[in-house]
């Protein structure tokens, strides 16, 4: 590399990334980004995007390819993913490159909470089996690894002592183990958000003085929307001024498939007669430069989730959201970001599946 030169870095992203995206699509892009101030970065990305963005060069491949991704990857100084072929990364462990694998979203811990309300069919099967095999070659292989919260960090550093990554030799270098696995959370959008016609006046059935409550991203399998569905019900049983607001169904990714969750939190607001009158789904998806409007036109937001293994370990990045707008949130107790707001004088935390709380 002549003096001067900047080094190259290639991020690897196995979401959506454009205008419209959910987390990790949204963090690979943040990491691109970030990089870029020091090195030539390449964004790969899965589908063809929509976004503009001159600070990063942006390639459609497939991620997923062995092919395409091992002969992609030579050439760069550090390779940042959260996930990449088997293949792929048995070669980049035989070569100069960095690798980096984000951890911030467990693979096995969501596939089961995912699998959970899904038929059983073999090819779940397959695919758990195909994520346990990538989570175990990723921490066999990897340079280092990041994670977004301390939580997070307490499971990997325990898979990464199961994998046989932790050594006398590495503990005298770095005893805290720091330069293995660090955290590396989701940070918030430094500009603020712009007020704008969202919810009130624009959603038939939601007035200019309703007071709205936003679950403020997807509606996935591992959520419990069916508790605040139920709260509310009860809620307009004695004022007529509440709307809950699901601000995305249809997951941007085109290979995510519809959840069963949501068809549930539909089922039961067409059942409990709230559906379009307190109730409302965006079956779409918002566009991640908008949703600020959404956010500050709401009064409260609103999240839920099981007393599962998933919630243990998850960061919910759509509640950071609610603190860049400085929206209150009411959230159920257990995930580590959510407890975070809530101590923080944020909001406030009830109980699984506490309809009255």
């Amino acid at each position: 590399m002549s003096v001067g030169a900047k080094r190259r870095a290639l991020v690897v992203s196995n979401d959506h990334v454009g205008t419209a995206m959910a987390g990790p699509g949204i963090r690979a892009h943040r990491f691109a980004v970030e990089l870029a101030r020091d090195f030539d970065v390449t964004l790969v990305v899965p589908f063809q995007t929509d976004l503009a963005e001159e600070r990063v060069e942006m390639v459609h491949d497939n991620p997923w390819d062995p092919a395409r991704m091992s002969a992609l990857v030579r050439g760069y100084d550090l390779v940042v993913a959260q996930r990449l072929p088997v293949p792929t990364m048995r070669t980049l462990a035989n070569t100069q490159t960095r690798t980096i694998y984000d951890l911030y979203a467990p693979l096995t811990l969501e596939q089961l909470a995912l699998d959970a309300r899904e038929v059983p069919t073999s090819y779940r099967g397959v695919m758990a089996r195909l994520n346990n095999l990538t989570q175990e070659v990723a921490l066999a292989t990897g340079d280092a690894f990041v994670c977004a919260s301390e939580q997070q960090r307490d499971f990997w550093l325990g898979a990464l002592t199961s994998a046989g990554r932790l050594d006398h030799e590495l503990y005298e270098r770095d005893p805290s183990l720091r330069t293995l696995i660090d955290v590396v959370p989701f940070g918030l959008d430094p500009e603020p958000p712009e007020a704008g016609p969202a919810l009130r006046g624009v959603v038939p059935g939601i007035g200019a003085d309703d007071r709205i409550l936003l679950w403020p991203g997807g509606i996935w399998n591992w959520f419990d929307p069916l508790t605040v569905i139920q709260a509310v019900h009860q809620l307009s049983l004695r004022r007529d001024d509440v709307r809950l607001y699901f601000l995305g169904v249809k997951h941007p990714n085109p290979e995510v498939p519809d959840m069963s969750m949501a068809a549930d939190a539909v089922a039961l607001a067409d059942e409990l007669g709230l559906r379009d009158r307190v109730v409302f789904f965006n079956f779409g998806w918002v566009p991640y430069a908008e949703r600020g409007r959404y956010l500050l036109d709401a009064n409260l937001a609103v999240s839920a989730h099981f007393d599962d293994v998933e919630t243990r370990f998850a960061f919910r990045t759509r509640l950071l959201d609610c603190l860049w707008a400085g929206l209150p949130l009411v959230t159920t107790r257990g995930d580590t970001l959510g407890d975070l707001i809530v101590d923080a004088g944020g909001g406030r935390a009830v109980g699984f599946g506490d309809v009255a709380g």
